[in-house]
């Protein structure tokens, strides 16, 4: 018995974000983080597909600041210029393949209140910013602006202010973009609006010249994603000094599942609210992925007993799950259903139209990105970018 594992994706939750983004953050223009979910009824990973549905190459931002040279070439003959750098070697690549890219010099900022700490690989210190900016100028490249990232999973909205206030000075130099990169929960926005916000007017005032842009991707996808497992096989073993009652012997129940770690649970750090539809008494389990890799284990709880055929349901689970997924010992990736009400599917249909007409008459400036619905399993390329989101 095996079913094939599938998603769950309510686009409806998508366009409730964006609208809560628009509210709580209306200086902040959000550039959606591709490769935090590859697959949300929009896009593909390419460039070239990005651009393909409406996309237009100057909201599109390349934000790794590491790129081989064969991709900046790309990203040039695309017409993709702006791009984030942290290093010099990554400026003389930059010349040689994309002379006339605008850049972002990403600074690295603390990071210590999140749970993905990323400033330890990507980022410039401070102390390197002022000689980093003379060599970029000695080299006739154009940068525009400062990006940082706190983290991913930060709740502390301090973490902001103080990253701004840091990358303030910078822009003494003639400056006009300010990325303040993202990691943004899907659950804590209004906490962290007011003290982004409150930072921003001290700092970067609305008449100071300063666009400021954001690279949100689980905020937009977390929660709207649900992935359904099905329990193909069971077994139970003894499971010795772990009773509940103290006597030293207990049953241990043992799950395999039709997902695993070379799947969606590949790189996600599990805290487990176990929400069972009986008051059934819970047995020390284990869950097992379906390969035959002794270290594809989901994950140790305590759960009611399952039987083989039932379904697992885990919410919350279109955060850097669909994009991690492989078919290793030849296990299926699961299928992915979208759902929308009639109210959002109309909206998406009028632009869509809105869309074909502008790439129609080659009048891209007045496009609007729209989400395509889509349930194929898309390719993962090379591209680590974002694009903005319409207003």
């Amino acid at each position: 018995y095996f079913s094939i594992p599938f998603y769950v994706g309510n686009l409806d939750s998508v366009f409730e974000k964006h609208q809560k983004w628009q509210t709580l953050l209306p200086r902040v223009t959000p550039f959606y983080a591709v490769k935090c979910n590859n697959n949300l009824a929009v896009l593909r990973t390419k460039v070239s597909m990005v651009m393909s549905i409406g996309v237009t190459p100057d909201k599109i931002i390349y934000a790794h600041t590491t790129k081989p040279q064969s991709h900046i070439r790309y990203a040039c003959a695309q017409g993709v210029d702006m791009m984030t750098f942290d290093n010099e070697e990554e400026l003389l690549k930059i010349t040689r393949g994309h002379p006339n890219a605008k850049l972002l010099l990403r600074i690295a900022v603390d990071d210590s209140k999140s749970q993905v700490k990323l400033s330890t690989k990507f980022g410039a210190t401070l102390g390197t910013v002022g000689s980093l900016l003379k060599r970029a100028h000695e080299l006739d490249l154009d940068v525009k602006g400062v990006s940082f990232h706190v983290g991913s999973l930060c709740t502390d909205s301090v973490a902001y202010r103080r990253a701004i206030e840091e990358v303030h000075h910078v822009f003494e130099q003639a400056l006009d973009l300010l990325d303040i990169g993202g990691g943004f929960s899907g659950h804590e926005l209004e906490m962290m609006s007011k003290g982004i916000n409150e930072a921003l007017d001290e700092f970067f005032p609305a008449d100071s010249g300063v666009r400021v842009i954001a690279e949100p991707g689980r905020y937009f996808v977390d929660s709207a994603f649900t992935l359904a497992l099905n329990v193909f096989a069971k077994k139970k073993v003894w499971n010795m000094f772990m009773s509940a009652d103290g006597n030293g012997l207990d049953t241990m129940i043992m799950y395999y599942v039709t997902d695993g770690l070379y799947g969606a649970f590949g790189d996600i750090k599990l805290y487990p609210d176990i929400k069972p539809f009986s008051t059934e008494p819970r047995y020390q389990s284990v869950i097992w992925g379906p390969t035959c890799d002794s270290a594809d284990r989901i994950m140790d709880v305590w759960m009611p007993e399952l039987n083989i055929g039932d379904w697992i349901l885990v919410d919350n689970f279109g955060a850097y799950t669909i994009p991690m997924s492989t078919d290793f010992n030849g296990f299926e990736k699961p299928t992915i259903y979208l759902v929308v009400t009639p109210q959002i599917w109309k909206m998406n249909k009028v632009q869509e139209r809105r869309n074909t007409a502008c790439t129609q008459t080659h009048n891209v400036p007045v496009c609007d990105l729209t989400l395509h619905i889509i349930s194929d399993t898309f390719s993962t390329s090379y591209f680590d970018f974002d694009f903005d989101l319409p207003r």
